[in-house]
């Protein structure tokens, strides 16, 4: 061990026990400590407030971008009985295979820290701080072998997230870096349609 990282963990332990070892005579270091697996951070500020108050998520494609994600089927919203946390417009590509929807939701009251230290974190997914057009984005999804979706949550404005779930309606069609990626170029063109709209 460096010399000049001894007395650095020395000083750490004796806050907290007799610091009897740290200057060991037989020759061996302690065995290293594992600290806590520590949540995803939250990636860099965004570099404009693109708020979603009033947006109909179903708005947020033009037809190019439409044609570009391979979409069969007019964007239709959901029921209101079957949202989540705001509009929520569904964008199916349902010809030949594979078939699989994106979801895309407009969400005005969770930041993405909720995701990473609030209410809205979950141990049981996968939470990777990515980019999005410049903006600060989060890859979310389910731990495990057999990937079932993938969630692209980006933080357009203070308090707001826009959420683009890739849900594979064909089985095993994709690995879970696809889906992610899909989702995630899902959500580059609904931000660069909003960020247009000044």
């Amino acid at each position: 061990m460096s010399t000049r990282l001894r007395p650095v963990l020395c000083l750490a332990a004796a806050g907290l026990a007799t610091v009897a070892g740290c200057e060991s005579t037989s020759g061996t270091l302690p065995e290293p400590v594992t600290p806590p697996s520590a949540p995803a951070p939250v990636p860099a500020p965004r570099p404009a407030e693109l708020r979603l108050d009033g947006i109909d998520p179903c708005t947020l494609f033009t037809e190019a971008q439409l044609d570009e994600l391979k979409i069969t089927e007019q964007p239709e919203p959901l029921p209101a009985d079957n949202q989540r946390e705001g509009p929520t417009c569904s964008l199916p590509v349902a010809k030949g295979e594979p078939h699989y929807t994106y979801y895309v939701e407009a969400i005005t009251g969770a930041d993405l820290e909720a995701w990473v230290t609030g209410d809205r974190r979950n141990g049981s997914k996968i939470t990777e701080p990515r980019q999005v057009e410049r903006f600060p984005a989060l890859t979310h999804h389910g731990r495990g072998s057999s990937p079932s979706d993938c969630e692209t949550l980006v933080g357009v404005a203070a308090g707001q997230t826009l959420r683009v779930q890739l849900y594979p309606v064909t089985r095993g069609a994709f690995d879970q870096r696809q889906l992610c990626e899909l989702s995630a170029g899902a959500a580059a063109l609904a931000v660069k349609t909003l960020g247009s709209r000044g």
